[in-house]
């Protein structure tokens, strides 16, 4: 959900999305919370964040508390680390219902925490709006 968010603030931003235990498939509760705002990734592909170890970066960027204890080592340069904690909506258990409302909720929490570090981050805005 993060790369979705983060893509849609900026098409030009290459963004890379990857799991500490990377499911088979895109979990459909966050295709579906994606879809309800208007983004699809429908189409992405879990994968496991070794396969990025060795390459440069901005930016890593973990979401959950165990994605940031479990991430291994990356060797390429790493030019800013940051960890957003999150709680992992794939920890949620009960009804479909139940399901959805918890993975609506972080994908709020992401889109808010992502915009912040789009404008600080990448714009080099104020959280204040005062620049503009």
């Amino acid at each position: 959900m993060a790369a979705g968010i983060l893509q849609s603030l900026d098409k030009t931003l290459k963004v890379f999305s990857a799991g500490v235990k990377p499911e088979i498939a895109v979990n459909r509760f966050a295709v579906q919370a994606m879809a309800e705002v208007g983004i699809d990734i429908s189409a992405n592909t879990p994968k496991p964040v070794e396969k990025f170890c060795g390459e440069d970066w901005d930016y890593v960027i973990t979401l959950c508390q165990k994605a940031n204890q479990n991430c291994p080592a990356f060797v390429g340069q790493v030019k800013q680390r940051w960890h957003l904690g999150f709680d992992d909506p794939a920890d949620a258990k009960g009804t479909d219902d139940e399901i959805l409302s918890v993975y609506r909720k972080s994908r709020d929490e992401i889109k808010e925490a992502f915009e912040a570090f789009y404008n600080s981050q990448i714009l080099g805005r104020h959280s204040c709006g005062c620049c503009g």
